[in-house]
């Protein structure tokens, strides 16, 4: 059963993200060390948090993996992943490990 690993970045007061090496270096250090056990990914922005309302989220990384094997292998390999997260911001991200039911 594929299993999923959701990463979110919570915006509240005195934080910060940024955008622009998330999508340029820290992607490629997520497919150098966790990619080989992955099946997908994709990764939302947040715009909005409902009509009116501004988002209540910097962004969400949702990686797909075939199986709970898969997901430990690429946890194994994460810590360079972990680390360069203070590079763009200052959030304590938030993880989700699911099952993929859809």
């Amino acid at each position: 059963m594929a299993i999923s690993l959701q990463v979110i970045y919570p915006i509240s007061e005195g934080k910060a993200f940024d955008f622009d090496y998330y999508t340029t270096t820290h992607f490629d250090l997520v497919g150098e060390h966790m990619g080989e056990h992955m099946d997908s990914m994709l990764v939302t922005k947040g715009l909005a948090g409902g009509p009116d309302v501004p988002p209540g989220i910097f962004a969400v990384a949702t990686l797909v993996f075939k199986d709970h094997d898969a997901l430990n292998a690429a946890m194994a390999a994460a810590p360079p992943v972990l680390a360069d997260i203070p590079k763009f911001t200052n959030v304590e991200p938030q993880m989700l490990i699911g099952e993929v039911i859809s």
